[in-house]
């Protein structure tokens, strides 16, 4: 059962752990980061990085929270943008990510149709009277013709 952790005194029921589940409280998060809690309160108070909060309002930092945190450390300090540029740049990525998630829905949803109009579409083939065939000839008369094939042996 990888990524599974059992949690005591929950009568022995699995819970799932993601790189979504608040798990760090706020000094592990800094050393994870490489930043000083301090650092991780502001960017917590400048909506940069919203980690989940318990019921007494302390602050639970994820997996993925921990990546965003080093990811702003790098875009400020190796390549110089500032705080309010890293928070769009946040937002962008976020937006894009939402919408690849809706085109793949959105693409998916397109193969379901065709799917199923290919499928009703051979199931009215299927449905056709194979003896009766339509004529047009050169003078775009049109006439019905009964076409019997040859039995075998004839």
């Amino acid at each position: 059962m990888e990524g599974r952790r059992r949690q005591p005194g929950l009568n022995n029921r699995a819970f799932e752990l993601t790189d979504e589940s608040p798990v760090y409280v706020i000094s592990v998060a800094a050393q994870l980061s490489g930043l000083h809690p301090q650092t991780l309160r502001q960017y917590d108070r400048l909506g940069l990085v919203s980690p989940d909060r318990t019921a007494g309002r302390g602050r639970r930092y994820s997996a993925r929270d921990i990546e965003l945190l080093r990811q702003v450390q790098q875009l400020s300090q190796d390549e110089g943008i500032n705080l309010a540029g890293i928070k769009r740049i946040i937002e962008l990525e976020n937006q894009v990510a939402a919408l690849q998630a809706r085109v793949s829905e959105l693409s998916a949803a397109v193969e379901g149709a065709a799917a199923t109009l290919r499928q009703r579409e051979a199931q009215v083939h299927a449905s056709y009277r194979r003896d009766l065939v339509p004529y047009t000839d050169v003078q775009q008369t049109s006439a019905l013709v009964v076409w019997r094939p040859k039995q075998r042996g004839e």
